[in-house]
C-alpha cells in the first residue's frame, strides 16, 4: 500500500533504529538525560535561538507556546485555516483561558496585515481581551503545504511587535518550507519570538517536537508542559531519533517536494481532476475530483473515490468539502508516485468520471 494520507506515517531509519538502542538516557524530569539535552541544544542552535524544550506533539509546543506566551484572558490572533484553530482541540481557550480571535488565511497561507491590525486591542477598553499573540504557520496545512517567505513573516512579526504582542510560528514543517525557499531555517524564524517544530512528519522520526525560543520563554514554557503531563523520564530513546534526524534527514527533504511535483504534474493530465499546480510547493498536493458535469463531487462521493483508490494500493486522505490532501515523504519514491498515479486513473475509470 502506498500511504499519502501524511508524512506522519514514516517510519525510523535504521539509523534512528540503532540510534534508539544505543541512547545514553536519565531522568529528563530532572534534566538528566544527555539525548535530551543535546537534541534540545541542536535544536536552538539550528534555529538561532537561545533554547529549546522536547515534547510529545506538536500540539503540546503550540498549547505549551500559547500558555507560556498569554495569560488567562489574554487574546490571541490566529488564521481560521489554521492547524491551531482547527485540529488542537481549542488548548489555549480550553486549558488558559485566552480567547482566540479568528480571521481569514489567504490562499498561500499568509494572513492579512490589515485583518489583523484591526483585531488588536491594547486592552485600554475594559469590554475587550487585550491582544498579545500572533500565531502563524509555515508551512501552511489546509493552504496545501505552502511556505511564507521570509518577507512575509517578517511584515507580521514587524506588526506584532509594534504592538507589543509576541509572534508564534506553528512550524510543524518549517524544515520544509526552508528548504523549500533554500535558505537557512533560522533566516526563516529569525523574528518570531518561538517556533514549534515536529520530529515526526517529514523528519521522519517516530515521536516527538521541539519548542524554541528565549530561555525565559522556554522556562515558562517548561512549567506549561509540566502542566500537561510532558514530562517523560527517559525519554532520550525518543530524544535519539530526533538527534539523527536533524542530522541526516532535513536535505533529503527536497527529494519529497520532486515527488509531489511528479504527482501534482501527473494528476493535471486528468481532466477530471481540479488542480493548481503552481500551489505545490513542498510536499502535499492538494486536488479535488470533478464528474461528467464538470462539477466537484459531493464529499460521499469523494469518500467513494478514496476507497477505490485504497483498492488498487493507494491511500489518500480528504480535508472536506472534496478536497484531497495526498503527502510525499520519506519511503516514497518516483515508483510509487507512478503506482499512485495508475491507482487514481483505474479509481476514475471504475466510477465512470
Amino acid at each position: 500500500m502506498i500511504d499519502l494520507r501524511s508524512d506522519t506515517v514514516t517510519l525510523p531509519t535504521p539509523q534512528m533504529r540503532e540510534a534508539m538502542y544505543r541512547a545514553e538516557v536519565g531522568d529528563d524530569v530532572y534534566g538528566e538525560d544527555p539525548a535530551i539535552n543535546r537534541l534540545q541544544e541542536m535544536a536552538a542552535e539550528r534555529l538561532g535561538k537561545e533554547a529549546a524544550l522536547f515534547v510529545a506533539s506538536g500540539t503540546m509546543g503550540n498549547a505549551c507556546a500559547m500558555l507560556a506566551h498569554a495569560g488567562r484572558g489574554e487574546a490571541i490572533i490566529v488564521g481560521d485555516e489554521s492547524h491551531i484553530y482547527r485540529y488542537e482541540g481549542g488548548g489555549a481557550p480550553m486549558l488558559g483561558g485566552c480567547p482566540m480571535k479568528v480571521i481569514p488565511t489567504e490562499p498561500d497561507g499568509m494572513l492579512d496585515p490589515l485583518k489583523v491590525k484591526l483585531n488588536i486591542d491594547d486592552g485600554s477598553d475594559e469590554h475587550s481581551a487585550r491582544t498579545v499573540l500572533l500565531c502563524i504557520e509555515n508551512t501552511h496545512n489546509r493552504c496545501g503545504g505552502t511556505a511564507l517567505s521570509v518577507e512575509q513573516v517578517e511584515m507580521l512579526t514587524t506588526l506584532a511587535h509594534a504592538h507589543t504582542m509576541k509572534a508564534h510560528m506553528d512550524g510543524a514543517r518549517v524544515f520544509n518550507a526552508a528548504v523549500a525557499l533554500d535558505i537557512p531555517v533560522s533566516e526563516l524564524v529569525r523574528s518570531v519570538d518561538s517556533v514549534m517544530f515536529c520530529l515526526s512528519k517529514g523528519l521522519s522520526a517516530p515521536v516527538g517536537s521541539l519548542l524554541v525560543g528565549s530561555r525565559d520563554f522556554i522556562k515558562r514554557a517548561h512549567r506549561a508542559r509540566k502542566a500537561l503531563g510532558g514530562g517523560m523520564r527517559q525519554a532520550g530513546i525518543l530524544a535519539a531519533a530526533g538527534i539523527v534526524a536533524l542530522e541526516q534527514m532535513v536535505d533529503r527533504m527536497a527529494e519529497d517536494h520532486e515527488n509531489a511535483q511528479r504527482l501534482a504534474h501527473g494528476l493535471a493530465d486528468f481532466p477530471q481532476i481540479d488542480i493548481a499546480v503552481e500551489r505545490v510547493m513542498t510536499n502535499m498536493v492538494m486536488f479535488s475530483v470533478r464528474n461528467s458535469a464538470q462539477e466537484s463531487l459531493t464529499e460521499a462521493d469523494t469518500l467513494q473515490f478514496l476507497a477505490k483508490t485504497q483498492e488498487h494500493g493507494a491511500l489518500m486522505g480528504t480535508m472536506g468539502g472534496g478536497k484531497i490532501r495526498a503527502v510525499t515523504h520519506y519511503g516514497i519514491d518516483a515508483q510509487d508516485i507512478a503506482a499512485a498515479l495508475a491507482a487514481i486513473r483505474r479509481a476514475l475509470i471504475e466510477m465512470r468520471l
